[in-house]
Parts: C-alpha cells; sequence; structure tokens
C-alpha cells in the first residue's frame, strides 16, 4: 500500500527496531513509568530489563535500576509494583522484580523555549501551505512548519 499510513500501523515497526528483544511491553513501561510506580518512585528508578521466561510472554522477572536506600523501600514495595504493573498491562506481565545497584540513565536536557519566527518566515510558512485545500490540514501543516522552524540552531562544531 502506497500513501499515508495510520500512525498505529508503524510504531510496532519502528518501536521493534529501537527496543529489539526488549518489545513493546517494555517500551510501555519505559513511557509509562512514572505513571505506573508515581511521580517520587520514578525519580529515582528505572526499568532497566523485561526478561520474560523462555517461550513466555508472561510471569516476567522486571529488572529495575535503583540506588542506595531506594532499594530497600523497593523491597517492601514489591507486591504493589507488582500489582500496578500487571493492573496496567491486564495480565500477569510481571511476576517478581530483580533489584540493580547502578545509577539510573541519564535524564534528557532541559526543555529549550522556542524562538520567535520572523516575518519573512512566517510569510514562507503562509506561503508554502496556501494551496491546502483542507483548513485543518494546512493549521497542522502550519503549526508543524512553525514548530520546526522556531527550533534553537544548534552551535556549530
Amino acid at each position: 500500500m502506497n500513501g499515508p499510513r495510520r500512525i498505529g500501523q508503524s510504531v510496532p515497526e519502528v518501536a521493534g527496531k529501537v527496543l529489539g528483544k526488549r518489545g513493546l511491553a517494555f517500551g510501555a513501561l519505559i513511557t509509562d513509568w512514572p505513571s505506573i510506580v508515581g511521580h517520587q518512585l520514578s525519580l529515582r528508578t528505572a526499568p532497566d530489563k523485561l526478561s520474560f521466561p523462555r517461550g513466555k510472554r508472561e510471569e516476567a522477572t522486571l529488572h529495575i535500576r535503583a540506588m542506595g536506600a531506594i532499594a530497600l523501600e523497593l523491597q517492601h514495595l514489591e507486591p504493589q509494583i507488582i500489582e500496578r504493573i500487571n493492573s496496567f498491562f491486564g495480565y500477569r506481565a510481571v511476576a517478581k522484580i530483580k533489584l540493580i545497584h547502578a545509577a539510573l540513565p541519564s535524564t534528557p536536557s532541559p526543555v529549550v523555549r522556542p524562538r520567535a519566527l520572523t516575518m519573512d518566515e512566517e510569510i514562507g510558512i503562509t506561503a508554502t501551505t496556501a494551496e491546502v485545500e483542507d483548513e485543518e490540514l494546512r493549521a497542522t501543516l502550519e503549526r508543524f512548519g512553525r514548530s520546526l522552524m522556531a527550533r534553537p540552531k544548534r552551535a556549530a562544531r
């Protein structure tokens, strides 16, 4: 099929390449970790690996990165965390937790505020999208163009 595809059709293909053997379940754990374990706990822990028994896609061992005293707290919270994860997935995805005493992955750099567009840039975006008949699509393309243009320019290396 040529032409536009729904994003849902592309996600498994793209995420599968990025996550490899870890799969989409691990991707969901990463992206939704704060909502699963709570904001405070998510600041001091991170899912590291999801290991399923050979030939099964349930009752996995979740490896969690944690440093210092939070590891002891995680041991006490293990039943609740497993219950939250399994409720999130809707089946018994995780059977146990294994703690890894290691630093958390680096956090992304802070959000940089977009710069204001020049009048010429605004005119260029409007002119480029002027022939798009569908108003909603044209407005979406204009917002997308503005977001691309407003990104701060990287310094030359």
